[in-house]
Formats: structure tokens, sequence, C-alpha cells
């Protein structure tokens, strides 16, 4: 048994870096056991001192994703060192425990998550007959679950277990046990739905209009493609346009700047020719900056001298 708990500790721990699972809200059934420690105590006198025992059980539940609640059974029994000859605890105790348990998952959506719980319920604990006397139980619970996928789920925990005080010829002794329990627990439904991809990005239409070296009127073809963007402008209704002008690197950078925005300018004027706002318009001068084709300094590159029309 110990070599098994540590076998599953080992499996718990392994898939830490593992991607998150779909998790969605269903019923789980499972089965679990592991070991048990009940404390030393006292049964008519004699000082009673339990070996290490074991406990198995089953579970039906709900899983909320996050909140779960379940119905638990679990069987524990350990044996001690103390005969009561013609009665149900001699030289060992057995009992059986039904609660109903409050859980909480902290990242339900990974593939390990902490949880936490708490339970009450009834037991039945051996006496002078077997499982014969009826007492209130309770537990509470600290655990990892290592969500293998959407359906199927790891549980190790510890808990600590207790029952109001059973008794064993008219005598009372205390109950107290700590337990450490692996569960396996299988979930009932379809996993949650993907999210949908986001909507690609649409880019803003644009044009593009080139000037001659060291001008900033336009020309025919540079018209035609204003009147292009007045027309599509006039389509989409509600929008603005931003006019950008760019010059080539020959000639000094003060000069280039107020070449562009004198080119940004032109446009503008172009597009109201056309139609559209002026107020609709922003235009900006950008000289040398964001060149379309990167040359050396002082290059003429015909690519670069242009006006970037972008209608959002």
């Amino acid at each position: 048994m110990k070599k098994a708990l540590l076998a599953a500790a080992a499996l718990v721990a392994l898939p830490v870096v593992a991607q998150a699972q779909a998790v969605a809200p269903g019923f789980y059934v499972g089965v679990e056991g592991g070991l048990n420690w009940l404390l030393n105590t006292t049964i008519l006198g004699a000082g009673v001192t339990p070996q290490t025992g074991f406990a198995a059980g089953g579970v039906v539940g709900y899983d909320f994703v996050g909140p779960r609640i379940e119905l638990e059974g679990v069987y524990r029994n350990n044996q001690h060192n103390v005969g009561f000859p013609g009665r149900a605890v001699s030289n060992q105790i057995g009992q059986l425990g039904v609660l109903a348990n409050l859980l909480y998952d902290f990242t339900p959506g990974s593939t390990i998550t902490p949880y936490v719980g708490a339970g009450a319920g009834v037991a039945f604990v051996d006496s002078d007959a077997s499982l014969g006397s009826t007492q209130f139980a309770y537990q509470g619970i600290v655990g990892l679950g290592w969500n293998v996928d959407s359906n199927f789920r790891v549980n190790l925990d510890g808990r600590y277990y207790g029952t109001s005080n059973p008794s064993v010829g008219g005598s009372s002794w205390s109950n107290n046990n700590f337990s450490v329990m692996l569960g396996l627990q299988i979930k009932f439904g379809a996993a949650a739905p993907a999210a949908p991809p986001p909507a690609p990005a649409v880019a803003a239409p644009s044009y593009m209009v080139f000037f001659d070296w060291d001008r900033s009127n336009l020309s025919a073809q540079a018209l035609s493609t204003i009147k292009q963007a007045a027309n599509t402008y006039k389509t989409k209704g509600n929008a603005r346009i931003t006019a950008t002008g760019h010059t080539d690197t020959s000639g000094p950078e003060n000069y280039n700047m107020a070449l562009s925005l004198r080119r940004a300018n032109a446009v503008k004027d172009a597009l109201v020719r056309e139609g559209v706002p002026a107020t609709a318009i922003a235009v900006i001068g950008r000289g040398e900056q964001g060149l379309l084709v990167p040359p050396a300094d002082g290059v003429r590159e015909p690519q670069n001298r242009r006006v970037e029309i972008v209608i959002q």
C-alpha cells in the first residue's frame, strides 16, 4: 500500500507543466483508498494503541467548476493491541462513515488544482456489536487534483476524520483519525466548448499617391487614385481619412519635412474637390521617416516620394 501511494504521488507531480484542460459542470463518480491512522485512545480503562490501518470507499458528486458537492462512503479499519472478548472492538476497530462533502477547486481549469473541503454525516463504529454505534461524523480535507482530461481526474489528499464519542459497555472513547487518500474519478458529460477564435483583423483601405522628385503637384495617375479613395470613403459613410506625406532621403531633413506636408495637403485638397469633407481628413508629414524602400542617404528613390491615404 505504501509503495502504491508513493507511486501515485509521483504520478500526480508529473504533469505540472502540462496545458490546462477544458472543464464543464457535470456529475462524477469515483473510488478511493489509502492509509488510516486512528489515534491512541482508552476503551474500558485499557490503553489502545492502533496500528496503521486502511480506508476504502467511493463517491458520487457534482462539479460546478470550482465548487463541488458529493456524497461519500468510506470504511476504515485499524488493528490494535487489546483484546475485548465478546466485543466487536476486540483487537480491531472498524467504522463506516457516510458524509456529505463540500469542496472547492482553486484552479479548476488547470491540469493541477489544489482543493480544500469539509464534510459532515453519520458514522457506524464497532462497539459491542459490529458497526453497532451510530455517531455524528465530520472531516476536513486538503488535497491536489490532476485533471488528466475533461472526464478523468486523480486526487491525492490528506484529511482529519472524527466522530462523536462511541461507547463500549456503556463507556465512551474518543475517535480521531488522520487519512491519506488516493482517488480516481470519472465525470460524465461533454467537455466545455473551446472559445471561438478571435476575429481576423481587417486592414483599413489604403491608397498610395507618388510624386516626382522635389514636387508636390499631382499627376493624372495620382488624381485617379485619389478619386478611388474618395469613392471608397463615400461607401463607408462615417469614416476618417489620414493623408501621410513622405519624401526620399535626398535634400536636407527640414526641407523634406516641409515637402512631405505640402504633398499631404495637396492630396487633401484633391480629396475635398472629390466631395470628401475637409473635417474628415487628417494631414501628417513624416519627411524621410517611414521609408518604403530604405536606400543609402541621398538616393532619389521614387517609391519613397509618396502620400499614403488610409480610410478608417
